[in-house]
């Protein structure tokens, strides 16, 4: 069985930074497709962005292109989202996800961890 801890998240102001880990327990995670989603208060889970089974290719939706930064540690079977100059429309429940390849909709993964929430106030 795949389980995945998110952690990392908080309260944060505008332009401050955040790094979420995404922990696997019973399961190797360099043999997945990872990707990292959110949803925030009465809107749809969205794509953020993935890292390749193999290859490690990377995908970010458009608006953190260049702020966030997905990232693998296989020794510690971890995967990483690095969030810098953080916006208040970043606020949402941020949620990692785990399968065999990568995919644009949520409703496409089969694995998923609780979700960690990030809040960006002033």
């Amino acid at each position: 069985q795949v389980q995945l801890v998110e952690s990392g998240g908080g309260l944060v102001e505008p332009g401050g930074s955040l790094r979420l880990s995404c922990a696997g327990s019973g399961v190797t995670l360099s043999n997945y497709a990872m990707g990292w989603f959110r949803q925030a208060p009465g809107k749809e889970r969205e794509f953020v962005s993935a890292i390749s089974r193999v290859g490690g290719n990377l995908y970010y939706v458009d608006s953190v292109q260049g702020r966030f930064t997905i990232s693998r540690d296989n020794a510690k079977n971890t995967v990483y989202l690095q969030m810098n100059s953080l916006k208040p429309e970043d606020t949402a429940v941020y949620y990692c996800a785990a399968d065999s390849f990568v995919h644009r909709t949520a409703s496409s993964w089969k694995n998923w961890g609780q979700g960690t929430q990030v809040t960006v106030s002033s």
